[in-house]
């Protein structure tokens, strides 16, 4: 029987089902492999369906992903809002959430991230980032991602959830093996740390409940001022998964990030000795790596009603995947997409934080965190360089989840 090609042909023939069924975009960790599976895709196939994880469209073109991203009436996250999604089942406040019920959460964290607040954490996330990184620079080696970015991560959601100083390292290694579990697909092992993360959520909440704090100041008495669309108090266990959501989330990106940029400083010396010499500069670099090392491909919507994109018809209750790591590397929208360019004019469009309603809402201090992580690793070397195997991620999360480097003083 011959291949179905792919339901929608845009400038050729189209692909086969069974090349889009085994395409790179969904199995592939390698980011490079991932990459040019992109650029075939949104070329020929843009809008394209494969038959795993139950089925789901991905979209690789910036204009559909970005019409996607605003439109939440039409792509909901209510039904699904990750690919693969959890086998659980489990909803979390505000990603997997609609408005108005979305609304609360969001309302909660936005509160807690004001710019002032975001410079006020700033002195103590440097100061972890220097005693982080100093017995890795004694030892003139070490893992960027593991040894450094994730103990990193957890001082920064430590500060931001005002967070008992003995909870950064319980949170280190707890995150750390939750991530590891669920990226070798052992159920078990995920449900029992993921179980260890929801603890510490409902620890926070509990002694919030008693001992409130400026809710500008604390997320979790943030959430606990707000009210649903009835006036409510917000539902103890959507409170306790929106807590939770947070810690995951500020876990698992920022060392993906640091890996990403520090392989391409390492194969970039020039580019890593200019940053060097004006950090000033390091401000604009981030947001460039970040548009380059976006660090998921599986974000998820659900069609509410029957739609088209980019010609093609998609039926209600159909998922879709949002792939900002493709918009991204759109050569329609991003001169060179694939070349890290500073102060590149249009850096303002990319969606390394997503877009709509959704959009990361601890962006602000994401920011912050990677500038100081960068920073402290430029003042305290001569140089870098990777120095192992480079270890890599599987979907949905897309980056290097391992980077050995070689540090000169």
């Amino acid at each position: 029987m011959a291949a179905t090609a792919c339901p929608h042909a845009a400038r050729n023939q189209g692909l086969p089902q069974e090349r889009i069924d085994s395409s790179a975009a969904v199995f592939s960790d390698d980011v490079d492999a991932i990459l040019k599976e992109y650029d075939i895709l949104r070329e020929a196939c843009p809008v394209a369906y494969t038959n795993h994880y139950g089925g789901y469209w991905m979209l690789t073109r910036y204009d559909d992903i970005k019409a996607a991203a605003l439109d939440s009436d039409t792509f909901i996250s209510s039904v699904r809002a990750v690919i693969p999604s959890d086998p659980r089942g489990m909803r979390r406040p505000p990603l997997n959430f609609d408005a108005p019920n979305h609304t609360p959460y969001r309302t909660a964290l936005d509160r807690t991230l004001k710019p002032a607040r975001i410079k006020r954490l700033a002195d103590r996330l440097e100061q972890h980032a220097s005693a982080l990184l100093s017995p890795l620079l004694q030892s003139q080696q070490g893992n960027v991602c593991t040894e450094f970015a994730a103990q990193f991560a957890a001082w920064v959601e430590t500060e931001w959830l005002n967070l008992t100083p003995d909870t950064a390292p319980r949170l280190a290694s707890t995150a750390s093996a939750w991530v590891n579990a669920w990226r070798q697909m052992d159920g078990e092992k995920t449900t029992f740390y993921s179980t260890q993360l929801y603890d510490i959520a409902r620890a926070v909440l509990a002694d919030r409940r008693e001992n409130p704090r400026d809710p500008e100041e604390d997320p979790a008495s943030s959430l606990l001022l707000e009210r649903n669309a009835q006036g409510e108090p917000l539902e103890e266990t959507h409170l306790v998964g929106c807590i939770r959501q947070s810690l995951v989330v500020g876990m698992v990106a920022p060392p993906l990030m640091l890996g990403g940029i520090c392989n391409y400083l390492s194969q970039d010396q020039q580019l890593q000795q200019q940053l060097r010499e004006d950090l000033s500069l390091i401000p604009a670099a981030i947001e460039e790596f970040v548009r380059l090392f976006s660090p998921y491909r599986g974000f998820a919507r659900t069609v509410s009603k029957e739609t088209v994109l980019n010609g093609q018809t998609i039926k209600p209750g159909v998922p879709i995947s949002i792939t900002y790591s493709a918009a991204n590397r759109d050569p329609a929208v991003f001169d060179d997409p694939h070349r890290f360019v500073l102060n590149r004019p249009n850096i303002a469009a990319h969606m390394g934080f997503g877009r709509g309603r959704h959009r990361c809402v601890g962006q602000p201090l994401a920011r912050l965190a990677l500038q100081i992580a960068l920073r402290t690793l430029l003042e305290n070397t001569t140089k870098f360089e990777v120095n192992g195997e480079l270890q890599y991620a599987r979907m949905p999360e897309m980056g290097i989840i391992s980077c050995p480097l070689r540090f000169e003083i």
